[in-house]
């Protein structure tokens, strides 16, 4: 037996990962312990876990792995500061202190985070490496073309390469500072959100504008070659070496300054994400187009924090000639860890890597689950009043009855998901078909824009029924069109931006975009059983195998991850229900929770 633990830390998202002798035995990002946000620190609290849960001390592990390569990494960083010196030093200053204290000595971080008791040897492997590893070794594909978007790693920014049995070999990429991601991440700043959180705010923003600034990105900002290769001009951005993503010279070209975070969206932020959006889906289509040529490969693996931009995924399985896509369901910094862990298995170690019908994953349930008796005690520690249902077919009886009442339920429910999607282990779920839902849940659940989309969880056997989807979607990394005979005709031609959610598009209008299309996950019995039983109850009561699915977290926390922040979260929500394993606890039957009010208050949405 062979035990190999990944980390990735001190850049964003940390997280750890578990194989033995090649299964994906646990992962989690240090987030959902600490509850502080793509928490970068040491991942001291998921390798804690990770252990646990392989029944392990530190010492018995064969080999650590670290996700990337620091000293090229600080290559980069100080070759950067040097080109751009003296106007990068505040920035430079600012860095400099963190590397010294922590990156720079990385074996020494992980010796005392294994509690000084791990003495085999510490393995690097580069960023990218990780990332497509990530990508084809957990896929169910003998073989398949990988490739990988992000920001920056060391220098790489985008990779392709191709995966064979037990070998990634990677043959071109796109460097630093050239990337798809910081620019992306630019436009994410300029429109006000958060940068390395709030790029999937500025996809669901985009169907609400039109592209109007496409010719002015392409005339001045980035130069697109055929194979998708790009070369972006710095004279607009400022992230080589200031604090900030652009600067005076990019307002200047789209005559607006960066819009105020909390200020109100407009139309031409709109309009700005519908343009970078465009923009970013003919880069990736056209190296997508390129790979497959050179390579010739039926199959397509992709990881990175662009690979989360499932818009263009959804594009690329429909437009390029590749018969299946696998994105890594933890595509961002966190999968890091999983797929460092893999190449040292496979790449490093020379093992059989066999392919079976389904991806390596489990679904992507690989993080903590709670059991009855735990859940119980908790409950009955603060007095809260809940049911117990023994038999599983009549909880699941229930929970479809209370979304058929439209109610809004918080789930959680097996083993906690690893990744920044909830894939119904630690959801908040509704009924689809009821037109109020999506205002409802992002104003008094989510407290968050009411732009925000919600995704559908479909049983697998239905999705044809309903999405222009002919394959399985199992990680919500794909949007399809909703099929037209559930399209309801509109007359919105004279509505614009947030006006359009005025309008339902479908008969399953909570999770329709303006667009009409929809972030689709797919629930099987293989990969989701405690879900699919839910969803299938569901359908048993009212024919419909659509339900809506949202990650069971308050804006600006992580998912919830223990019983106790589960409650937390449905007591300081207008959550109607909360069900924990095979507990239901009804929110008119609890006691109020202290600060509730004031709590919802804050963010002046209700």
């Amino acid at each position: 037996m062979r035990n190999i633990l990944g980390i990735s830390a001190f850049y964003h998202d940390s997280a750890a990962t578990l194989i033995i002798d090649g299964k994906i035995i646990a992962a989690a990002q240090e987030e959902r312990f600490t509850r502080i946000k793509h928490d970068f620190n040491f991942p001291q609290n998921s390798i804690k876990y990770c252990l646990s849960e392989g029944r392990l001390t530190a010492d018995q592990l064969d080999a650590v792995v670290f996700y990337d390569k620091p000293l090229l990494k600080f290559e980069r960083l100080m070759e950067t500061y040097l080109a751009f010196a003296p106007r990068g030093l505040r920035s430079f200053m600012k860095a400099l202190p963190i590397w010294l204290n922590q990156k720079l000595f990385l074996p020494r971080e992980i010796d005392k985070g294994l509690e000084n008791i791990y003495e085999g040897p510490i393995y690097f492997t580069t960023h990218h490496a990780s990332h497509a590893a990530s990508a084809f070794f957990p896929s169910n594909f003998e073989e398949a073309a990988i490739i990988t978007f992000d920001g920056v790693g060391e220098w790489s920014t985008s990779t392709w390469g191709i995966g064979r049995n037990n070998r990634i070999e990677l043959h071109k990429e796109i460097r630093f500072p050239h990337s798809l991601g910081l620019l992306y991440s630019a436009f994410t700043y300029y429109t006000g959100f958060r940068v390395n959180s709030g790029e999937y705010k500025l996809m669901g923003l985009a169907p609400y504008g039109e592209p109007k600034y496409v010719s002015l990105i392409l005339d001045h900002l980035i130069d697109i070659k055929e194979d998708g290769s790009f070369w972006l001009d710095q004279s607009y951005f400022d992230y080589c070496a200031g604090l900030t993503m652009t600067n005076e010279k990019f307002n200047k070209l789209f005559n607006q300054p960066p819009r105020n975070p909390e200020t109100p969206i407009t139309q031409f932020q709109m309009d700005v994400a519908a343009s970078i959006q465009k923009v970013t889906e003919d880069v990736m289509m056209r190296i997508a187009l390129h790979v497959h040529k050179e390579t010739g490969m039926k199959n397509l693996c992709m990881a990175g924090g662009v690979a989360l931009n499932c818009v263009a995924n959804g594009l690329l399985l429909r437009n390029t000639p590749f018969d299946n896509i696998w994105v890594q369901p933890a595509a961002g910094d966190a999968g890091g860890s999983l797929g460092a862990a893999l190449f040292v298995w496979y790449q490093l170690f020379d093992n059989t890597r066999l392919v079976g019908e389904s991806d390596s994953q489990h679904g992507s349930y690989l993080g903590p689950r709670f059991s009855n008796e735990e859940i119980k005690e908790y409950l009955d520690s603060i007095g809260a009043k809940y049911s117990y249902y023994a038999d599983e077919y009549d909880l699941n009886r229930e929970i479809a009855e209370l979304i058929n009442a439209g109610k809004i339920i918080g789930l959680m429910m097996g083993r906690m998901e690893f990744g920044p999607r909830a894939l119904g282990a630690r959801s908040i779920i509704g009924d689809a078909r009821n037109p109020q839902m999506q205002f409802t849940m992002n104003q008094k659940i989510k407290f968050r824009e009411s732009f925000r989309p919600f995704a559908p969880s479909c049983l697998l056997e239905r999705v044809q029924d309903y999405f222009d989807l002919d394959t399985e979607s199992p990680y919500m990394l794909l949007v399809a069109p909703v099929n037209e005979a559930h399209r309801v005709p509109t007359t919105d031609q004279q509505l614009f931006g947030i006006e359009k959610l005025k309008v339902p598009r479908s008969d399953l209008p909570a999770i329709t975009h303006v667009d009409y299309s929809a972030r689709v996950q797919t629930v099987d019995a293989q990969r989701n059983p405690l879900y699919y039983k839910v969803l299938k109850a569901f359908e048993e009561l009212t024919g419909c195998g659509v339900i809506i699915n949202t990650s069971f977290n308050i804006r600006g926390e992580p998912i919830v991850c223990k019983p106790e922040e589960a409650y937390r979260c449905f007591m300081l929500t207008d959550m109607d229900a909360l069900v924990l394993e095979n507990f239901i606890c009804v929110k008119e039957d609890q006691l109020p929770m202290e600060g509730s009010e004031e709590y919802k208050k804050q963010f002046k949405l209700d």
